[in-house]
């Protein structure tokens, strides 16, 4: 008659890895909130915005400046009056400020768009996606104003 059960095998018992520092593993402060990837950095300057356009520029994403107000900035989990599935948050999308900027080659232009934002949209969270036309993917992010 055939044996139902497994072969019984000799585990080897490892030891537990040396604790961690306790000092070295630390939660994110409450009222330092993070958007997205670039977030994490200190605030760009003009000229660090000038790269990261010419980046998304030499690249042949479309540019596209969004903004939204200061209480709108963060995604947030839906409410159980809105959620359709699970992965479902509020405030994903933002306001675009104009159309994107199909056939933008001068990252000047882009520059400028972004300065008009901040202007017109004073105390608003402004940022700056490129989008790959071909795939229809966004491929980059960034907040350039946090108020």
């Amino acid at each position: 008659m055939m044996s139902l059960r497994a072969p019984s095998r000799s585990v080897a018992v490892r030891s537990t890895p040396r604790a961690v520092r306790a000092n070295a593993m630390q939660v994110w402060p409450i009222n330092e909130k993070k958007y997205e990837n670039m977030s994490f950095l200190p605030p760009l300057s003009n000229q660090e915005i000038a790269k990261q356009v010419q980046y998304l520029v030499n690249n042949g994403w479309v540019p596209c400046v969004e903004f939204a107000n200061q209480e709108d900035g963060f995604v947030v989990a839906g409410n159980r009056a809105n959620v359709m599935s699970p992965g479902y948050y509020d405030n994903r999308y933002w306001t675009m400020y104009k159309l994107p900027m199909y056939g933008c080659t001068d990252p000047g232009q882009v520059l400028e768009e972004i300065y008009n934002c901040k202007m017109e949209n004073p105390g608003c969270f402004v940022r700056l996606l490129g989008f790959d036309n071909v795939r229809q993917v966004q491929c980059a992010g960034l907040i350039i104003v946090r108020p």
